[in-house]
């Protein structure tokens, strides 16, 4: 064992352990959310994800049937029943009358609890409350259980978010808002970055320069100006605001700097005997970006794609703004914040709605990561 330690070298194997520890570190947050958008809503409500394959232990105030449901037995009046009317899958393990004693009496025992009253609760939920004089009033006696449930999984939660609450509606909202504003600045980019790294013409430097200045421009500062410009241009063509067609253009144009500026650095250290050797053979631009530069160019485009795609698909204030609130334009996002008010406390939902807001980008980055680090890293070392 030490051999092969020696052998790996413990440099390394710190490397490894540290990227693990992060790794997992990550992934526990998306975890919980799926683990507890499963779990029962009862259980969810007393104990954390990382409980829930543990039976677990709560307590919870329940009444004994009416006074109108007792029978005579004798000198003895008896209200009979269980408490467990839904037929929940729980076993109690002591039970008491007060809320400061919740275990105060063990169950399988007849309890005295004072003026002549007994009550025996079983595990089960089944009770015996018997009293020497008729009971009387319009409701039942509340007494405190102590009670456990072995660890319940549903789907449950899912359903009630699909259907009831219109994510699925916001869902479809959020594919057809990310996907044509992730391609159409992807299009662009791409011939921008191909005419900045191959193509002389004036000003391809004072080009370049304004695009890397552009990065570092904030949202909130091009926001207001980019929405007058866009409501002034539709109200001189007669456009109705708050279109798809809108939200798009804005996302291509907040995405654009970084587009171009990450396509660029791959596309210009390409080879540049390739490029020299096609044109040479009478190639012109466009068959060499179509045929050569873009084949090439794979890495650099998917790892822009990751990039715009998480944006577009996590973001808010823009589709918002340029898009609206209504249920039927709605996005993703703005129904898991409606839900936020709406339904705070129920936690079961609002993990349910985090699930399934995150399982597309978790798929699109899985899918495309390979490709991440060599599209980010490539022409750091040289450029043209």
């Amino acid at each position: 064992m030490m051999s092969r330690l020696k052998r790996i070298g413990l440099p390394r194997l710190i490397v490894h352990a540290s990227v693990l520890f992060i790794v997992l570190l990550w992934l526990m947050p998306t975890v919980g959310i799926f683990v507890s958008a499963l779990r029962d809503k009862d259980q969810l409500a007393v104990s954390g994800w990382w409980t829930a394959l543990a039976t677990a232990e709560q307590t919870e105030a329940v009444r004994l049937g009416a006074p109108e449901s007792q029978t005579q037995e004798g000198t003895t009046f008896v209200i009979s029943g269980n408490v467990f009317e839904d037929g929940a899958a729980k076993t109690i393990i002591a039970f008491g009358t007060r809320v400061q004693e919740p275990g105060a009496f063990p169950v399988g025992e007849v309890a005295d609890i004072g003026d002549g009253e007994t009550l025996l609760v079983n595990a089960d939920g089944s009770y015996r409350y018997t009293s020497p004089t008729a009971f009387e009033g319009s409701r039942g006696k509340r007494i405190y259980l102590t009670a456990t449930t072995p660890p319940q999984f549903t789907f449950d939660n899912y359903r009630t978010v699909l259907n009831a609450e219109g994510i699925g509606r916001s869902f479809i909202n959020s594919l057809t808002v990310t996907i044509p504003a992730t391609i159409i600045p992807i299009l662009i980019a791409a011939f921008a970055a191909y005419a900045l790294s191959w193509m002389a013409f004036p000003g391809r430097t004072l080009i370049i320069a304004l695009v890397v200045g552009l990065i570092v421009v904030p949202l909130q500062m091009s926001l207001i100006p980019l929405l007058r410009m866009y409501n002034e241009i539709g109200n001189f063509f007669g456009v109705p605001s708050k279109t798809y067609a809108g939200i798009w253009l804005a996302h291509t144009a907040f995405g654009m700097p970084l587009a171009i500026y990450l396509l660029r650095n791959y596309i210009v250290g390409l080879p540049k005997e390739i490029i020299e050797s096609a044109r040479v053979d009478g190639a012109s631009d466009f068959e060499i970006f179509v045929k050569i530069v873009l084949p090439l160019s794979f890495p650099a485009l998917a790892s822009f794609a990751i990039f715009q795609f998480l944006w577009v698909w996590n973001d808010l204030l823009v589709a918002m703004v340029f898009l609206g609130t209504s249920k039927d334009q709605l996005v993703l996002t703005g129904s898991l914040n409606a839900l936020l008010g709406s339904r705070g406390g129920n936690w079961e939902i609002l993990t349910a709605s985090a699930f399934i807001t995150i399982i597309v980008p978790l798929l699109v980055f899985f899918s495309l990561q390979r490709y991440l680090v060599r599209g980010l890293l490539a022409g750091s070392v040289k450029g043209g």
